[in-house]
């Protein structure tokens, strides 16, 4: 009788587990910066087994090209080819210095998606990126809140002077309403490719918006944290 009701027991405690990992929750991400902008953003319920970047190793070809140009696509597509559930672009753009969007993301068919991830590229850097990476998703319904800082990919010299914004090319992109607050004919910051992904030093910036060492303006400059996350669990 003992050892019946212990399986019963654990039965009733694996199916728990089981239903509490199921989840429907809301992400709210808001920039709190007071110049940067950010690109296009990932947002991913995945796996313990899958993450879009390890702090201290090198960057992958799917984390240069967003950290350097703002592109998603391949770390979506390496997501969700895992299994995961991605929400792609959800602000409709770039998310603006103060700003929110929101989404809501469903792992009722995905229940091991316990992990949350969110991504994007910041503008005007050379290869820096927001990010809350491998943040395990909690089962009891409330609300969440989290800070998220700036990392360098580490694939790209900071030499912050405008440039095309592909992997492996220098310089950052500026599309608008970026391009508006960027200088040109930037000398360039001597800057070295450090090799790894690592919490982001900052910008330096200049005041001459037609030369100088940089094309970023000292209103771009920051401070961790960059952004801050509200997960609402239901």
């Amino acid at each position: 009788m003992k050892t019946l009701h212990k399986t019963l027991v654990a039965a009733l405690l694996s199916g728990t587990a089981s239903m509490s990992q199921a989840a429907e929750f809301d992400v709210a991400i808001t920039n709190v910066t007071a110049g940067v902008f950010f690109t296009p953003l990932l947002v991913s319920a995945h796996s313990d087994a899958q993450s879009m970047f390890m702090a201290g190793a090198a960057a992958s070809a799917e984390l240069q090209a967003m950290a350097e140009g703002g592109d998603i696509s391949g770390l979506a597509t390496a997501l969700s080819g895992a299994g995961a559930v991605n929400a792609e672009n959800p602000a409709g753009g770039l998310l603006a210095p103060g700003t929110t969007t929101e989404v809501t993301l469903n792992t009722d068919n995905a229940s091991n998606n316990m992990y949350l991830s969110i991504v994007a590229m910041m503008l005007p850097t050379n290869d820096g990126f927001v990010a809350l990476n491998q943040w395990k998703i909690p089962s009891e319904p409330g609300v969440y809140q989290v800070a998220l800082n700036a990392y360098d990919a580490g694939t790209e010299a900071n030499d912050e002077v405008l440039g095309s914004g592909a992997p492996g090319e220098a310089g950052f992109p500026a599309p608008p309403p970026v391009a508006a607050t960027t200088g040109t004919n930037g000398t360039g910051i001597d800057a070295s490719v450090e090799g790894y992904v690592h919490i982001h030093r900052g910008v330096t910036g200049d005041a001459d918006a037609e030369g100088g060492h940089s094309d970023i303006d000292l209103s771009h400059r920051w401070l961790n944290p960059v952004a801050k996350v509200v997960v609402t669990v239901k």
